[in-house]
C-alpha cells in the first residue's frame, strides 16, 4: 500500500556534490515551470485523500523554496495527514529550524557525509561544514520528533569515518543512517569502486566500538535496519539499496516540482498533476488520477537499465 510521498519542492541546490550534480546541467527550471505553493498544497491534499498519510519534502535543496515555514503551514492544515517530514544538506537549517517545527514540521533528516572539513569541501564544493553542524544543533534544541543524519560513505573518500559517526549516537538523540553510494549519473558512474556495502560498515564499527544491538522494526525506520550502540542516547541505522534490494515493500511514490508523478526510481514512466492542477480539476478527480498511478506502481520491477532517466538531483533520492 502507498501511504508516503516525498515531495520535490526545487531542483535547486546550494551544494554541488560529486554523487548527485550532473557533470552538465542544462540549467534550472523556469518559475513558472514551476507548481506554486498552492498548487503543491492542492496536490499533497489530493494524495492523503489518495491514502497518503506521511510526506517528506525533498529537493534540490528544499529550503530555498521560498516562503518555506509558510508552505510547511499549508502542508499541515491538510486533513488526514499523520507525518510531515523534510530532507535537507543542513546549510540554511539553523535560524529556520524553530519556526519549520513551530509551523509543524515533524521530523528532519539533514545529509552529511563526512565529520571533516577538507573532506566536506572535496565532496560537497563548499566550506560549509560548520554551517550544517549549526542546524544539526538547531534541530535538537527545536524538539523535532526525531533528527537523522544521512551519511553516503565512499570508499577511498570517507568510508573510514563510520565509528566516527556511530560515536554521535553515544550523547546525542540523533539516528545515523548509512546509505549505500549509488551512482545515479554519469559523474557518480567515475567513482569506480566506490560502494562501501552495509556489511563493511557495520564491521567497521564493530571493529572499533564494539557489538550493535538491533532494535525491533519501527513504521519511521524505512527501509533502513536499526541498530544502537549499549548505553546509545541515539541510534544506527542502514539502508541497504545496493547490496539487499527492498522494492518488494515499496510503499512510496515521488513527486517532483513541477508535478510530474514518479511510481517507481527504476522505471522511466512519469504522470503529471499539473495540468489537471492548472484546469481546476476538482479535489476528487486530482485523487482519481492519483490512486490510478498506484494501482500500477505494483508492476514495475527493478531495472538499473532505467535508472539513468531520472535525474536524481532535482529529485531528492
Amino acid at each position: 500500500m502507498v501511504d508516503y510521498l516525498r515531495l520535490s519542492l526545487t531542483d535547486r541546490c546550494n551544494l554541488n556534490c560529486v554523487y548527485c550534480t550532473p557533470l552538465e546541467k542544462a540549467g534550472f527550471l523556469k518559475h513558472d515551470e514551476l507548481l506554486r505553493h498552492e498548487e503543491l498544497a492542492r496536490a499533497a491534499a489530493a494524495f492523503v485523500r489518495a491514502g497518503v498519510t506521511k510526506i517528506r519534502l525533498t529537493g534540490g535543496e528544499p529550503l530555498l523554496k521560498r516562503n518555506i515555514v509558510g508552505l510547511v503551514h499549508l502542508l499541515r492544515a491538510i486533513p488526514g495527514l499523520k507525518e510531515l517530514a523534510l530532507t535537507t544538506n543542513g546549510l540554511l537549517l539553523g535560524p529556520l529550524a524553530p519556526e519549520l517545527r513551530a509551523a509543524g514540521l515533524d521530523r528532519v533528516n539533514i545529509s552529511l557525509d563526512t565529520l571533516r572539513r577538507k573532506t566536506f569541501q572535496e565532496i560537497t564544493g563548499s566550506d560549509g561544514l560548520a554551517r550544517v553542524w549549526e542546524g544539526i544543533n538547531a534541530s535538537l534544541a527545536a524538539g523535532f520528533s526525531e533528527v537523522k543524519l544521512n551519511a553516503v560513505l565512499m570508499k577511498g573518500v570517507n568510508s573510514g569515518e563510520a565509528p566516527d559517526f556511530a560515536r554521535l549516537t553515544g550523547e546525542r538523540p540523533l539516528t545515523v543512517r548509512f546509505i549505500e553510494f549509488y551512482p545515479a549519473n554519469a559523474r557518480a558512474a567515475r567513482l569506480k569502486g566506490a560502494l562501501f556495502t552495509t556489511a563493511e560498515t557495520k564491521r567497521s564499527i564493530e571493529d572499533a566500538l564494539g557489538p550493535l544491538e538491533e532494535l525491533p522494526a519501527a513504521r519511521s525506520d524505512g527501509p533502513a535496519r536499526v541498530y544502537k550502540l549499549p548505553g546509545a542516547k541515539g541510534k544506527i541505522g542502514f539502508i541497504s539499496g545496493r547490496s539487499s534490494y527492498f522494492c518488494g515493500a515499496c510503499n512510496r511514490v515521488r513527486m517532483d516540482c513541477t508535478g510530474r508523478v514518479y511510481p517507481c526510481l527504476f522505471s522511466p514512466a512519469t504522470h503529471s498533476l499539473k495540468d489537471l492542477l492548472r484546469a481546476g480539476a476538482p479535489d476528487e478527480a486530482l485523487a482519481d488520477y492519483i490512486r490510478k498511478i498506484f494501482l500500477v506502481k505494483s508492476n514495475y520491477k527493478k531495472d538499473s537499465s532505467t535508472a539513468g532517466h531520472i535525474e536524481m538531483s532535482s529529485l531528492g533520492g
